[in-house]
Formats: structure tokens, C-alpha cells, sequence
């Protein structure tokens, strides 16, 4: 070695003190700052010195904590080797290096023969060293992503050949954040229903509306995984963009809840209900109401047969069938509707189809046209009805035309050319419609066995009355005789001590009191006939009166009032047996032909083609 090139060695005094040179090698420090090993290994290069046969994996891994791993021997130690020895780096073997081109961030470098010129000597043939070739890199602005085998394999060839020597690595970007189901019961089944007979009913899906019990894990956050940092050519750090982070609050609707369970985030169903996706804001919400969106038909939902509250943005199409609780319905409904109780909300129309309540109201806020609408103990309540067949307990309509309704109580704006029976019936502008007769008919309660209860109570209480006096008159009879009258005030004079007999007296009284025997046992007895006779009267008097009453309580008020007739208008009575229900109740498709059929021989109430009417019984 040249006297200078020994000269320009650093001495182990005046190593930085990230490194160690030992008579084995040279060593990094494992627990010094990348920072600052990188500053210890710029200052090795700028002192004119190189690490010869050095690991260039462990040494990238040290400076920037990329590359290769370590080997297994010398994870967990506190010194890495890097190099054997640190040694210098004349100038004469610098200059057997040439520039590097730097494009798109890949360093291409020119390998051809090369030979080391002295002074005062001939050129002689050299080789280029690997260790020399990372330090001359280094002082050209390369200080990461050399291609050691490549770099190697070219200098140990000898051939001439254009090589791609180093690479910058692209920083790795990560994962984001997110959300992932982790329960089954979440999702939809549109396969067919499996009936109880086994056969599939191909009307209806197995599972269109999911219901979850409670505590149940629905979804699951999968945390963001941060991205890798990459590296410049010249070691400047490449910054990897930041995950998106995503938080399970931002889905959680009414009805749910995140709980941390063993570091892991989760979305839980805070009670037993219907999973509900908003499909704006993606929210996920558990209650007893199904909301959809999607409307009701063969393609979406098939029919439906629903345990809880229901409400539908889209249209019911034609013989789709809804069956559920509290129906609300946002767009027109061409099907059939049904309800165990609740209300039936229809917010557009009614056109062709059916609304049937068991326990509840039906309202329609537009029109109904060619429907049938039955509220069994509710009230019906429609802006404007056509052509519909009508029955409740309260029935209220703005406008009907051509529509058969019975009801108890029926309240309507303008009526043309219906059929109507009610108990009470109340219509501010009613008349007939083109062929279409406008027919009312107030509804009584045929009390025929109550009155004939009543004339029974009233011929018994009559028999017992004419008993009670038939006693009266033999009693008084018997004590109208003058021995039997003497006997009792003698013997009421005794009993009372007013009068004391002698032993003559008593045998004269003792005479009587047998004389007198036979007619008061008589007495007696009639008096106990007389007493039973009436105790049975009153029985019947009390009868009658509660029969009375529940005769006034069949017969209830029954009214009709039309405050403007504008046409030929017939009114009549409409007899009905209230042991089979309320006349509302008739099914649907018998209450045209009893409407509409002949009206037997019940003279008319009214018949006036104008004018008004109001009669009440």
C-alpha cells in the first residue's frame, strides 16, 4: 500500500463512535439512531476511505431499516458487521470509477476495462472493487438501492456492458381502514320459501328482511395497516400516504352499539329487531319496523309475511301480498295490503288493490279507484274514492263516487251515486252519478226477541200480580169473620198481659183457639202464597228492565242526515240481526249485492230529488 493511501486510513481514534473496528471486521452499533450510523458512514466516505468486503445487505438494512434481513446469528446483537476493515481510497483507484446516469429514478453505469495510471509507469491493467464502487457511489449522490449481485457480477465478468447498478424504492402504500360483516344473520336469502308440506312457495323469499337477536356481532373494524416507506437514490425518505381510518360510529344506527372486545372494535345489535341500511348515510339500525326502499314485487320481495312494523318507499305491484303490522307505504300500492292491527298508511293510492285491518285504521291519502278497503274495528279514512267497496266502524271520505260502504258511522263531503248503510249517516252534498242511484240506508237492529222477552216478563209478572191479589181476597174473607176476629183480639190482649183469665176464662179461650185453628192456618198459608206470588212479580219487573235496557243499548242512536240533495235520492230503513256482529262486518264481496239488490218491502224514509233531510229514531 502507497505511503499516502496508508496516511489516509482513519485511525480507530478517530472513528465515529457508531462504529467499532475490531481485528475481525468493522461493526455498527444496533442501538444508535439510523440517522446517525448514516452520518457515521458518510464520514468514513468523506474521509477518503472505504469499508473493503463489506455486507452491503446489513448495511442498508442499519441505514435505512429496508433490505434484506439480518442474518440469524446476529439478530439480537448489539454490534453488526458490516465490513472487514475500513481501508483508504487513493485517488488513483477513485479515478478508475466513472459517472453514473440517474433516470426515473434507476442509477445506469458503464462497465468497461479499466487501467490504473502511475506516475512515471505505463498504464497497467486493473479490476474495480466492489467496496470501492459503493464509496464512489456514495460521493456521486448514491447512498441507496445499489444492486449488489448485479454490481458484483458485472465487476467480476470483465465484460462491457451498460448495467442498471441501483434502484430508488417506492414507498409501499398501505391498507385502510375497514369494515367487515361478521355475521350471517345480516344477510338476505331471496330463495324461494320452504313450506311446512315441503313444497317451496315461489311467491314468497325465505329471508328477504334479517332479524338479529340481541348482542349480536354484526360488523367488525379491521384497523388501517400503515404503508412502507421507500427511498430515494440519495436516501432522502419517500413518505408512504396515510391510511384512511374508518370508525364503526360512523355506521351505527338506532339500535346498535361499538364495544371493544379483546382490541378489537365491533358493531353490536343493542336489542332484538329488523336490520334496517339506510341507503344515504349506509347507517345500520335495529327495530321493530322493516324499512325498504326497493317497493314490493316478484323481482324485489316476492310476497311478504312479516312479524313486525313495515314501512315501503316503493310501489306494491299487482298481486304482490303484504302482510305484517302498522303498514306504511310511500309510493302507490296496486296489491293487496293486510294488517294484524295498527295502521294502514298508504301516502299515494289505492288503485285496484286491497287494504284489510284487522285491529286498526286504514288511511289513503290520495286516491282509491276499484279497491277494497276493510278496517274490522277501525276507522277508514280516504281523500277520494271510486268504484271501491267500503267497510269499518267510522268511515270518512272528502269525496265517493260509485262506491258500496257500510259502516256504523259514515261521514262524507260529497257522495254521488253510492250505495251507503249506516247506523248513523252524515253527508253534506249526496245524489245520484250517470246510471248510478244514490241509495242510503239507515241501519237498525232487529229486536224482535227482545220484545217478545218482554211481553213474556210482563205476562209473568201479571200472572203473579193477579196470584198475590187472589190471596189478598181470601185472606180477607177469613178475617172478616166476627168469632175469628173476636178470638185474635182476645188473644192479642193475652200476649200482651192487658187482660188476665181466670180458670173459667182460660177453658172458655183454649175452646176458641181451637174453633179458630183450621182458618188461621189458612190464613197462614195464604199469606205465604201472597208473599212468593209477589217476591216473583219483582223478579220479573227486574228482568224486564235489564232486557230494556239491553234492547236500548242494541238499538243505539241511528240518524241520517243529508244537508244537500242534488238528485233523485232514496232513503230507507235496513233491518239487521245484530247476533251475527255488526253489519259492517259482512265480507266484501257479499256487500254489492246487498246493497244493490232489491230493498224488500221497506217503505222509503225519503225520496225527494232536493232539498234536505235529517230524521233520527
Amino acid at each position: 500500500m502507497p505511503a499516502d493511501a496508508a496516511a489516509a486510513a482513519p485511525q480507530a481514534g478517530d472513528l465515529p463512535s457508531a462504529l467499532v473496528q475490531r481485528a475481525d471486521g468493522v461493526y455498527f452499533k444496533a442501538e444508535v439512531a439510523p440517522a446517525l450510523l448514516q452520518a457515521a458512514a458518510n464520514q468514513v466516505f468523506l474521509s477518503g476511505a472505504y469499508f473493503r468486503g463489506i455486507d452491503y445487505g446489513v448495511f442498508i438494512r442499519a441505514l435505512y431499516g429496508v433490505g434484506p434481513e439480518l442474518p440469524e446469528g446476529m439478530k439480537g446483537q448489539p454490534l453488526w458487521r458490516i465490513a472487514d476493515e475500513i481501508a483508504p481510497f487513493p485517488s488513483a483507484r477513485r479515478e478508475l470509477y466513472k459517472s453514473v446516469r440517474i433516470v426515473g429514478g434507476e442509477a445506469e453505469y458503464y462497465f468497461e476495462p479499466v487501467f490504473l495510471e502511475i506516475e512515471g509507469n505505463p498504464p497497467t491493467p486493473a479490476q474495480l472493487d466492489f467496496g470501492e464502487f459503493v464509496a464512489d457511489m456514495w460521493s456521486k449522490g448514491i447512498r441507496f438501492g445499489i444492486d449488489a449481485p448485479v454490481v458484483r457480477e458485472a465487476i467480476a465478468s470483465g465484460r462491457v456492458a451498460r448495467v442498471i447498478v441501483a434502484r430508488k424504492l417506492p414507498a409501499a402504500p398501505g391498507r385502510d381502514a375497514a369494515i367487515v360483516e361478521v355475521s350471517e344473520s345480516i344477510h338476505r336469502s331471496n330463495a324461494p320459501r320452504l313450506l311446512a308440506n315441503g313444497r317451496f312457495d315461489l311467491h314468497t323469499f325465505q329471508n328477504r328482511f334479517p332479524q338479529v337477536k340481541a348482542q349480536v356481532r354484526l360488523l367488525r373494524k379491521e384497523p388501517a395497516v400503515p404503508g412502507v416507506r421507500g427511498f430515494e437514490l440519495s436516501g432522502i425518505v419517500l413518505e408512504a400516504p396515510p391510511p384512511r381510518d374508518v370508525e364503526l360510529t360512523s355506521v351505527a344506527g338506532e339500535g346498535t352499539l361499538v364495544l371493544h372486545i379483546d382490541d378489537t372494535d365491533y358493531l353490536v345489535a343493542s336489542v332484538e329487531g329488523f336490520l334496517n341500511v339506510d341507503s344515504k348515510s349506509k347507517r345500520i339500525s335495529i327495530g321493530p319496523k322493516i324499512v325498504s326502499r326497493e317497493g314490493v314485487s316478484v323481482r324485489t320481495t316476492g310476497n311478504l309475511q312479516l312479524e313486525g312494523d313495515y314501512e315501503e318507499f316503493g310501489e306494491v305491484q299487482e298481486q304482490r301480498v303484504v302482510e305484517g303490522g302498522n303498514i306504511t307505504v310511500h309510493g302507490d300500492v296496486f296489491g293487496n295490503i293486510s294488517s294484524r292491527g295498527g295502521t294502514i298508511a298508504l301516502l299515494k293510492n289505492l288503485m285496484g288493490g286491497s287494504a284489510a285491518n284487522a285491529n286498526g285504521n286504514i288511511r289513503v291519502a290520495g286516491v282509491a279507484s276499484g279497491a277494497v278497503l276493510q278496517a274490522k274495528k277501525g276507522e277508514v279514512v280516504l281523500g277520494k274514492a271510486q268504484n271501491c267497496v267500503i267497510t269499518g266502524a267510522r268511515v270518512i271520505i272528502t269525496e265517493a263516487l260509485n262506491c258500496e260502504i257500510i259502516a256504523d258511522e259514515v261521514l262524507i263531503k260529497l257522495a254521488a251515486g253510492c250505495a251507503i248503510a249506516a247506523r248513523r249517516i252524515e253527508i253534506d252534498a249526496a245524489g245520484p252519478r250517470k246510471q248510478a242511484e244514490m241509495q242510503l240506508h239507515v241501519l237498525l237492529p232487529d229486536t224482535t226477541k227482545y220484545d217478545e222477552k218482554l211481553a213474556e216478563c210482563a205476562a209473568r209478572a201479571e200472572r203473579n200480580a193477579q196470584q198475590a191479589a187472589r190471596c189478598k181476597e181470601q185472606m180477607d174473607a177469613l178475617m172478616a169473620e166476627q168469632e175469628l176476629r173476636n178470638y185474635m183480639q182476645l188473644a192479642s190482649k193475652v200476649r200482651k198481659q192487658e187482660v188476665t183469665l181466670n180458670q173459667e176464662q182460660l177453658a172458655l179461650f183454649q175452646k176458641m183457639a181451637l174453633k179458630a185453628g183450621p182458618s188461621l192456618k189458612m190464613i197462614a198459608r195464604l199469606q205465604v202464597e201472597m208473599k212468593e206470588a209477589q217476591v216473583a212479580q219483582q223478579k220479573e219487573l227486574i228482568l224486564s228492565e235489564q232486557v230494556q235496557q239491553q234492547k236500548l243499548m242494541i238499538i243505539g242512536s241511528a240518524r241520517c242526515t243529508i244537508r244537500q240533495i242534488f238528485g233523485d235520492t232514496t232513503v230507507r230503513k235496513m233491518i239487521f240481526n245484530p247476533d251475527l256482529g255488526p253489519a259492517y262486518l259482512l265480507p266484501p264481496k257479499e256487500v254489492k249485492a246487498r246493497l244493490r239488490s232489491a230493498l224488500g218491502n221497506q217503505p222509503p224514509l225519503h225520496t225527494a230529488p232536493n232539498g234536505d233531510f235529517d230524521w233520527s229514531a
